[in-house]
């Protein structure tokens, strides 16, 4: 009954052949073309010492084999997987910064300044979306008096968190870094949404506290502070701004002024890497006059005073 204890899972037996009948087991062992041979536990301990020594020994070498396979950001495995393949890879902003015209370099710096507006405008009205949608049921199924006034309430609320999520994002310098990480502009979009939600709970507190007669809280927006680094507006523009900062309620001059340095902070930066660009062509050109190999460009160039002589 040696099935029994096979299924019962009580036989420990490590040779599978040993419950067999003696006759069977010699007929087989005979007639199989492959000898079977039982197979014993081999148990053997290593001692600690040499294990201790073994581990020493590799130890440089793993860590000498974990140094050498490094691999860049970009690729999947940071295990230093594949890194015989990474040895060569460069970025592709990289190359096409090597192969591009100054024409090129100028034209993918504005189009990094325009860009910044459309991001603004898009991560505004991802930030009103439900404004938006409300906006947008109420004129397709609201009330009667709602669509008779052409939901002016639902247009205000979304008008007005569509300007305030614009101005925090201004003043956040959200798409202000050509190149930042995507995390950090997520971020920066979301801390603008609670700072808005904090402004709509501020308002509905100052609400609350003068039906009750109780004393006006005061707002003040967790906005970015000027800081040394930041580029002084001259004193033309600080006249424009005070001009357009009295057209405005008094709660909203503050981020607006944030928002308008914000501004100006991109449009220096900007302006400072147009200027590298020309200060790149100007000693382009002169060294070539100094190696006479100027080009028709260059004397152009030179007439208009663009760059220098």
């Amino acid at each position: 009954m040696g099935w029994i204890s096979s299924i019962l899972g009580t036989d420990k037996s490590d040779d599978p052949l040993g419950k067999l009948d003696p006759k069977l087991r010699e007929f087989l062992e005979k007639e199989s073309p492959v000898k079977y041979t039982p197979t014993e536990p081999a148990t053997f301990t290593t001692p600690p010492h040499s294990q201790t020594q073994s581990n020493t020994n590799t130890s440089p070498a793993a860590s000498e084999q974990q140094g050498s396979s490094v691999v860049p950001r970009q690729s999947l495995y940071q295990d230093g997987r594949y890194a015989d393949l990474w040895k060569t890879y460069r970025p592709l902003a990289d190359i096409e910064a090597e192969t591009a015209s100054d024409h090129d370099k100028l034209m993918s710096v504005l189009e990094s300044f325009k860009a910044r507006k459309e991001a603004i405008a898009k991560a505004a009205l991802e930030n009103c979306s439900e404004l938006q949608e409300e906006w947008i049921n109420c004129m397709k199924h609201g009330s009667w008096e709602d669509q008779l006034q052409m939901c002016r309430h639902q247009v205000r609320r979304f008008e007005k968190c569509y300007t305030m999520q614009s101005r925090f994002l201004r003043a956040l310098g959200y798409g202000s870094v050509p190149g930042r990480s995507m995390v950090v502009e997520e971020d920066i979009q979301m801390h603008a949404d609670a700072l808005y939600g904090r402004l709509v709970d501020h308002e509905a507190a100052v609400e609350k506290a003068k039906a009750e007669g109780l004393p006006i809280p005061v707002f003040e927006p967790a906005v970015p502070k000027t800081k040394p680094n930041m580029v002084i507006p001259r004193e033309e523009l600080q006249q424009q701004w005070k001009e357009q900062l009295e057209k405005l309620p008094e709660e909203e001059r503050a981020l607006e002024e944030a928002a308008l340095r914000g501004d100006l902070q991109a449009k220096s930066e900007v302006a400072d890497k147009v200027q590298q660009i020309w200060d790149t062509q100007k000693e382009e050109r002169k060294k070539r006059q100094a190696e006479g190999n100027s080009t028709f460009g260059d004397y152009v160039s030179s007439l208009f005073g663009k760059g220098g002589k």
